[in-house]
């Protein structure tokens, strides 16, 4: 014991008098799951010595489940409805009234491929003969059929995250900071239904991933790579769009050459880029009638073309030319797969944007207008083709009839500009969401609309993508060398997405082992056919995506890596309950009225900045609130479940943990004077259920249990675990009439009617008198400025990444309290080095 006492005296430092331990100090913490702080040992229901001692104001508590009030999303309430999370069934009328919508948001990109599919792999195969032009339709038809139709339509749109896309990191836990609780996974939109037949083995592969680092990094890895190219694909979409609709204009208008196709590119890609700030919602309503627009134009010259030039190309259904073209052409067919790819770029969005629309509408836009629209357009240029081979640099445009040129440049001009809009919104959805899952700096983003969650703008990625895309055009000058890049990326995201739903098949749906292994190696033999033929052009082009992808790769990764050490540095670091115990309820200075908002990452535990405060401040404000906003890997977490309050040390010290989870897609853009109210009112909200409750068991004590009809639950701290009920955490929140559970009055009615008396707590009347003098003092921000820094010991690499790579990302991006909406003038702040 005297060895025990030693070793622990040497590892805390001297604060005004008084010591704190750094973490050195093991603590008791409860062992179900429930969401006490680590820093409150459990106390048995029976044992009235103990719930006298020490921390006597923190107990067992009988568990219901009462109906939360969201304190802190302002903007929920604003946007009704933007977090349910168990839709109603959609009528008929309106799943068509969104399958017209998403032909303006989800299939731009894809439906302006018929622009230069043809022309780029008729640049590899010169057509010599009709097996050419019959087995390039026959590849463009198949590729169409088998990933876009049958893979995504029919797949991997089941593998939505609650109605949502880009869910797939969240089931390996990878990509979060380590600050998860059990509670997190009671949310009803985290839990997906899982089948039981297989539930065994998935699990086995779940433990297996999370349990083996490197399999974790690999997988990570992996979920970054194809958000970095997603994101690469927001430079590559609007170059090649909207060049290949303005090079239409090079062989209509005498003297324009590809110089002035390139500048007007240009023209056309700052000012696209420049009304992002604006928002989409203004013009928004003219995408889907504009792309339906378009696509009807598609089938009608498809249909137009085919009957009369030649309606023999119907024969390309026929898979057997695919053999044909290749044995005829070898390397050069295998060239034109590169070309053939690019036929379905943009799939990857039924995926992206399901959250904003159902699975239903999405399958039934593209099976009965995409589909047929974009086969008919190919099949139609196919035919022209028959007559006239050497228009296969401009096919498109030499395709459509004389007289319908005009119309159809304007209206191709405009679906292109649709699809870069589609796809640079994309990119900002994107990288807000891998900002709230902590693997991207931290950036400003606008939103620039009150009543869509989902049109957001974010500068910088603006600007950078603006100046990227006038570079890629600038340089490479054709469609040809841009879409050697752009084939590099879609099937690059492609693969990923079949890797992860692979995962998804044994980890959620439990499906057949022999049918989870058949998707991959259907579908990934498929892609990495193309994946090869596309990796040829690396020299011609290829090198861009790969490039875009490394740099949004590393960013992604340093940043991600930093934060967790960062945050482990935090959890090792953090107080000791025995220490703040030895302070006493003054803290070791003086408690003036007030209430101070503490920021931080801590779910558990008094964070270590808190030690720093206490030595910098002359005085401490008599009420404090630990607040950790946490992102939990979920789109949105329903408003009435968000909060959770726990109270830190014992009642005397007016200490409190509020921990807010937010969803990736959740929106934070809280006014601080109605964050104030609201807080405020929880907290009472809180005080008061707590009251309650321990009335509640203290009554409980003095009957018989067993005529109660929660008697056979038995509430020792051994047999919490096996509690499901006791692991639902006492969430904060009021609650009407209609509320209370069945239990809750049963429970009771069986109390004497002293135990419920009206009469009002002497010790909750002084704590919300307390509380309400605080209020009236106002309210205070405690934020870190912290610098982390590689221990001296680590190996070159680590302190090459986090002393300066990651130190720059922290320098250079959107400081916390700009990040988090607090008011600048009350602000405190003090600095600390996290040595990681």
């Amino acid at each position: 014991m005297e060895e025990e006492d030693r070793i622990e005296e040497s590892s805390r430092v001297r604060l005004r008098g008084r010591t704190f331990s750094g973490g050195g100090v093991n603590e008791s913490r409860w062992v179900d799951g429930s969401e006490v702080d680590s820093e409150s040992p459990p106390l048995s229901l029976f044992d009235d010595n103990e719930a006298k001692e020490g921390y006597g104001s923190l107990r067992r508590r009988l568990v219901k489940k009462p109906k939360r009030v969201d304190s802190f999303d302002v903007e929920a309430m604003e946007i009704a409805g933007t977090h349910g999370h168990h839709p109603k069934d959609i009528s008929t009328w309106r799943t068509l009234a969104l399958a017209f919508q998403t032909l303006g948001v989800v299939y731009g990109d894809m439906g302006t491929s018929p622009l230069y599919v043809f022309s780029d792999v008729f640049s590899k195969v010169k057509i010599e003969s009709e097996v050419d032009i019959l087995g390039a339709l026959s590849l463009v038809m198949y590729t169409i059929a088998l990933l876009p139709l049958v893979k995504y339509v029919f797949v991997v749109l089941k593998a939505n995250d609650n109605g949502e896309g880009k869910g797939f990191s969240k089931y390996a836990k990878v990509n979060m900071l380590p600050n998860r609780q059990p509670a997190d996974e009671q949310i009803s939109s985290f839990r997906l239904k899982l089948p039981t037949p297989e539930l065994e083995r998935a699990l086995s592969i779940k433990e297996t991933l999370e349990r083996r680092s490197s399999l974790k990094t690999l997988l990570l890895l992996l979920v970054l790579m194809g958000t970095s190219m997603v994101i690469g694909d927001g430079i590559l979409t609007p170059a090649i769009s909207v060049m290949s609709a303005v090079s239409g204009l090079q062989g209509a208008v005498k003297g324009f050459d590809t110089t002035a196709v390139v500048v007007f590119s240009i023209v056309i890609l700052v000012a696209l880029f420049s009304i992002q700030q604006f928002g989409t919602s203004k013009v928004g309503f003219s995408f889907a009638p504009a792309l339906a627009l378009w696509f009807f134009s598609l089938g009608s010259i498809g249909i137009y073309n085919l009957v009369k030039y030649d309606i023999t190309v119907i024969k390309a259904v026929n898979p057997a030319y695919i053999y044909f073209f290749f044995k005829k052409n070898s390397k050069d067919a295998w060239s034109a797969l590169g070309g053939c790819i690019l036929c379905i770029t943009g799939a990857e969005a039924m995926f992206a944007d399901l959250g904003h629309f159902s699975v239903p509408a999405i399958q039934i836009a593209f099976t009965f207008v995409v589909f047929p629209c974009l086969l008919l357009a190919y099949m139609g240029q196919a035919a022209f083709l028959m007559k006239y081979p050497e228009s296969s640099d401009r096919i498109f445009y030499d395709s459509v009839p004389e007289s319908l040129f005009w119309p159809v440049f304007v209206i191709a001009t405009l679906a292109a500009m649709i699809a870069s809009q589609a796809m640079i919104s994309a990119t900002f959805s994107c990288v807000k969401q891998s900002m709230a899952l902590g693997c991207f700096p931290r950036m400003k983003i606008i939103h620039t609309s009150r009543k869509l969650m989902g049109q957001i703008y974010i500068p910088v990625i603006n600007w950078f993508l603006m100046i990227m895309c006038v570079v890629v055009v600038s340089i490479f000058r054709s469609t040809t060398d841009i879409a050697n890049a752009y084939g590099i990326a879609e099937v690059g995201v492609m693969l990923v997405t079949t890797t992860l739903v692979t995962l998804v098949m044994l980890l959620i749906w439990q499906t057949n082992l022999f049918m989870a292994l058949c998707f991959p190696l259907v579908f990934g033999s498929i892609e990495l056919i193309y994946f090869s033929a596309v990796l040829s052009k690396v020299l011609e082009g290829g090198w861009l995506p790969l490039v875009f992808a490394s740099f949004f790769l590393s960013v992604m990764y340093i940043w991600n890596y930093g934060s967790v050490l960062k945050y482990q540095s935090e959890v090792r670091e953090k107080i000791s309950m025995d220490f703040m115990l030895e302070l006493g309820s003054t803290l070791g200075t003086v408690r003036t009225p007030g209430i101070g908002l503490l920021y931080n990452e801590l779910v558990h535990g008094i964070p270590s900045i808190f030690g720093q405060f206490l030595l910098s401040l002359p005085a401490i404000h008599s009420t404090i609130v630990f607040v950790c906003i946490k992102y939990v890997p979920i789109p949105v977490v329903p408003q009435e479940e968000r909060f959770l309050f726990r109270r830190v040390c014992p009642k005397d010290y007016h200490m409190f943990r509020c921990i807010a989870r937010y969803g990736y897609k959740d929106i934070r853009k809280e006014d601080h004077h109605a964050f104030e109210q609201l807080l405020v009112q929880s907290l009472e909200n809180f005080l008061r259920k707590e009251a309650q409750e321990l009335a509640l068991e203290s009554g409980l004590q003095e009957m018989d249990l067993d005529s109660v009809s929660v008697s056979s639950r038995d509430y020792s701290t051994r047999d919490v675990p096996d509690n499901e009920e006791l692991k639902v955490p006492l969430m904060l929140g009021t609650r009407s009439e209609e509320a209370e559970t069945s239990n809750s009055e049963a429970a009771s009615a069986a109390l004497p009617s002293s135990i419920m008396s009206s009469e009002i707590d002497p010790s909750l009347e002084y704590e919300l008198s307390a509380l309400r003098e605080a209020i009236d003092s106002g309210f205070t921000y405690f934020l870190a400025h912290g610098d982390v820094r590689a221990k001296k010991n680590s190996f070159f690499l680590k302190k090459l990444v986090i002393n300066y790579l990651y130190a720059f990302l922290r320098r250079n991006c959107r400081a916390g309290a700009a990040n988090m909406s607090v008011p600048h003038m009350n602000i405190l702040q003090v600095g600390m080095t996290y040595m990681v």
